[in-house]
C-alpha cells in the first residue's frame, strides 16, 4: 500500500515532508454541519458503534478540511464497556459513571477485556474508513491512557481537580496498582488490535495527567505508559496531554515518537528539552481557531516560526476543536500552513 500523502508520517519520522502536515483533534465533530446531519438523533456512543456512519464522518472531515491525516471516529470511554464498567456520555457534560470505583472490591469486579469480542465494531470502522480514504492520507487510531481512564472511573465525571482520583492513588496504593494494571492490559490489547486492522499511527490521550507533579507522574503513572508504548508494533506513537509543561521530559522517556503539546508550552522549547529526539505536534489554542480572522493567520505563522528550525512538526490545535468553531477557519489554517511551508522547501 502506497499513500498519496505521506507528510504526516514523514513528520513523525522527523524527515522533511513536502509541507508541514495538519490535522485537528475532534476534526470530525459537532462543529461541522455535515456531522450533525449524519449523526441525527443518535447518541455519540450509538454513532461510534455504527461503523458505516462513523467511517463517513471521519472521512468527510478530511475531505472538507483538506488535512493530512484522518483520525478514527470513536470515544476513549468505549473499551471500558468490555470491562463491564457502565457509563453514559451526556450532551454538553461528557462521560458520567454509573458506579465510580471506590475500593479494591470494585477493581476486582471488573471483567476480562477482549478486543476482538468487545471492540469488533471498531475493527469494522477502521476497515471501512481505510476503504473510503482510498490511500489518500494515513489513519490515526487512539486510546485513552490508563491514568485518564482511571480518573473518569474514580471521580465519576469530568473533574479537572481529580481530588477523588488522587485520594485513591495516595491512600489505596494496592487498589491503584491493580486498576492501572488492568487498564494497561486493556489499552495494550486495544491499540494492538487497531494496528492489526490497519491504522498507521496511534495516539494515546492522557488528557488529565497534567494535574500531577513530576514526582507523582514518575511514581504512579510512567511505568504503565511505557509498557503500552513498548508493546505497540510497527506504527508511529503519539503522546498527548493537556497542560503538560512540567512533564515534557517524562513524556519523552515514555517512548512515543511524537509529543502533542498545548498552547501553554512554548513550542520551540519542546525539542531542546527532548534532545531533538521526538517529533512535536501542536500547538495553537483552539480559541484562536474559534476567533478566526487576521489574528488566526498571525498565530498560525507564529506556530510555524517557532517550529521552523526543528525537524518533525505536525501542526495541530493544543486540544480539540471547540464546538462553535467555523469549519472554514480550520480549512483556512490548513491552507495557510500548506502554502507557507511548501514555499520554504
Amino acid at each position: 500500500m502506497t499513500l498519496d500523502n505521506t507528510t504526516f508520517l514523514d513528520a513523525c519520522k522527523r524527515k522533511q515532508p513536502a509541507h508541514t502536515p495538519v490535522w485537528f483533534m475532534r476534526q470530525a465533530g459537532r462543529y461541522m454541519p455535515s456531522y450533525k446531519q449524519i449523526k441525527g438523533n443518535l447518541q455519540i456512543t450509538e454513532l461510534a458503534k455504527n461503523s458505516e456512519l462513523a467511517s463517513e464522518v471521519a472521512v468527510d472531515a478530511v475531505n472538507r478540511l483538506g488535512v493530512d491525516a484522518c483520525i478514527l471516529f470513536a470515544d476513549i470511554m468505549l473499551p471500558l464497556e468490555g470491562l463491564g464498567f457502565k457509563f453514559k456520555i451526556e450532551e454538553n457534560v461528557g462521560p458520567v459513571m454509573q458506579k465510580p470505583i471506590c475500593s479494591l472490591d470494585d477493581v476486582n469486579a471488573l471483567e476480562e477485556f477482549d478486543a476482538e469480542r468487545d471492540m469488533g465494531y471498531i475493527g469494522d470502522t477502521i476497515e471501512l474508513t481505510l476503504q473510503k480514504l482510498d490511500d489518500s492520507v494515513p489513519l490515526i487510531g487512539f486510546s485513552g491512557a490508563p491514568f485518564t481512564l482511571a480518573s473518569y472511573m474514580i471521580d465519576g465525571s469530568v473533574n479537572k481537580d481529580l481530588v477523588k482520583t488522587k485520594q485513591l492513588m495516595y491512600g489505596q496504593p494496592e487498589t491503584w496498582q491493580l486498576l492501572m494494571e488492568k487498564l494497561t492490559k486493556m489499552v495494550q490489547e486495544y491499540v494492538c488490535f487497531q494496528v492489526k486492522r490497519g491504522v498507521h499511527a496511534v495516539q494515546l490521550f492522557d488528557s488529565w495527567a497534567g494535574c500531577l507533579s513530576s514526582e507523582d507522574y514518575d511514581q504512579f503513572v510512567s511505568k504503565y505508559t511505557q509498557t503500552i508504548f513498548a508493546s505497540i508494533p510497527e506504527v508511529h506513537k503519539i503522546h498527548f496531554c493537556a497542560n503538560s509543561g512540567a512533564l515534557i521530559e517524562q513524556f519523552q522517556k515514555a517512548g512515543a515518537d511524537v509529543l502533542s503539546v498545548d498552547w501553554r508550552v512554548p513550542l520551540c522549547d519542546v525539542w531542546p528539552r527532548c534532545r531533538e529526539q521526538v517529533a512535536v505536534q501542536g500547538n495553537m489554542d483552539p480559541a484562536v481557531a474559534l476567533a478566526g480572522g487576521d489574528l488566526m493567520d498571525r498565530k498560525t505563522r507564529n506556530v510555524l516560526e517557532a517550529a521552523r528550525s526543528h525537524c518533525g512538526h505536525i501542526f495541530s490545535l493544543g486540544h480539540g476543536v471547540l464546538k462553535e468553531t467555523a469549519p472554514e477557519n480550520l480549512r483556512r489554517i490548513t491552507e495557510n500552513v500548506h502554502n507557507l511551508t511548501s514555499s520554504r522547501r
